[in-house]
């Protein structure tokens, strides 16, 4: 399987297929799948750009909404963690993840997906001392405080997260697992960015919550954006351990180490998305202590036995089958007609394909 990487999006679709496309061209490949890790701004419309915390001259349409009105369809399968520059509203709709777009999926919050037989996690947002320990208590509309923080990585989804036990190929979060510069070459990182070397030292750069998640996942690839610059390392988790090869990458720019291309090993194609039963086993038994206020969450309180949530969901999925719900719209598009808007909510929306998978699950909507 052939996929591509690319760093942070900044809405500039239009740009980044057009390599891939152009890329394929001259060198004779197929991509099967792009994978983008965090800062992909889903704005669908004006409305969206008010969840945006990006200083004003970058608080533009760009081109996801395009994808979003079917104007154009991506011409590759393509898979987004958040960042830290997001339409927040509209990812909250897709907490659990879902299709943002069509061909376009968001793996939620925290998330793991297969595409083909690769599995596929990631974790949304950016790390924040003074929120990580809190719950979800934002609340639409948001401030200017929520416009902040909802983007800021949460114990609740990393605990999540930590409960994995079945390999990951693939893992990706916006900013770096603290510590990774050791396993590089972080001279040349600092005569690059000379302003990271005292929080290098003082051991500062990055996320504590995606180094431990490293730890204990050792995936084979983790890939991360977030500081604008590209940076590779070889991670080895003990003496004898799994390797995990860490690359981050830079934003959408002429000029710039934004994309990448490797291949894994994989079946036979053609590929598809399915929801990863595992995960959807672990989703149900922490549902019930979503936590939607400034408390943290006691996680003594997740009463379900995981393995009687993973026989629920692997009688579900051989009855339903694997595959994410269909995506759609819920918001009035940039561009769009006036009758058309009218049919669509923009504030506080139930997205169907969350009360569809809930419901599949048999958990209560908390968002």
């Amino acid at each position: 399987m052939k996929i591509a990487v690319e760093g942070c999006m900044h809405g500039d679709l239009d740009n980044v297929y057009a390599t891939l496309l152009h890329l394929q061209e001259v060198e004779k490949v197929k991509i099967d799948l792009l994978i983008c890790c965090g800062d992909f701004q889903a704005v669908r419309n004006e409305k969206d750009l008010k969840s945006l915390n990006v200083p004003s001259k970058y608080r533009t349409m760009n081109s996801f909404w395009k994808y979003y009105s079917g104007e154009k369809v991506a011409p590759f399968p393509t898979i987004f963690i958040g960042g830290n520059h997001e339409a927040s509203n509209y990812l909250w709709e897709l907490y659990y993840g879902g299709w943002a777009a069509p061909q376009i999926f968001f793996l939620g919050f925290a998330g793991v997906v297969k595409f083909g037989n690769v599995r596929i996690g990631g974790l949304s947002g950016i790390y924040k001392s003074n929120h990580y320990y809190t719950g979800h208590y934002e609340k639409l509309p948001y401030n200017e405080q929520d416009i902040r923080s909802i983007y800021h990585v949460r114990e609740y989804d990393v605990h999540k997260l930590m409960q994995v036990q079945e390999p990951i190929d693939i893992f990706l979060s916006h900013d770096w697992p603290l510590g990774i510069t050791d396993y590089g070459n972080s001279q040349a990182l600092i005569r690059q960015k000379p302003f990271f070397e005292q929080e290098i030292q003082e051991r500062t750069l990055g996320n504590p919550a995606a180094e431990d998640l490293m730890a204990k996942l050792k995936p084979s690839y983790w890939f991360s954006a977030h500081l604008h610059c590209k940076f590779s390392a070889l991670v080895q988790h003990g003496e004898n351990g799994p390797l995990t090869k860490f690359l981050a990458l830079d934003k959408c720019l002429p000029g710039r180490k934004f994309l990448q291309v490797f291949d894994i090993e994989s079946e036979p194609g053609p590929y598809d998305l399915q929801y990863d039963e595992e995960w959807l086993a672990i989703t149900k038994k922490f549902n019930p202590i979503f936590p939607r206020t400034r408390a943290q969450p006691n996680y003594s309180d997740a009463k379900l036995n995981v393995e009687e949530c993973r026989r629920f969901v692997k009688d579900k999925l051989q009855t339903r089958g694997g595959k994410p719900f269909e995506f759609v719209r819920t918001a009035p598009c940039h561009n769009s007609s006036q009758s058309a808007a009218n049919n669509l909510q923009s504030e506080n929306c139930r997205n169907p394909q969350t009360e569809d998978l809930l419901e599949l699950l048999g958990l209560q909507y908390r968002l």
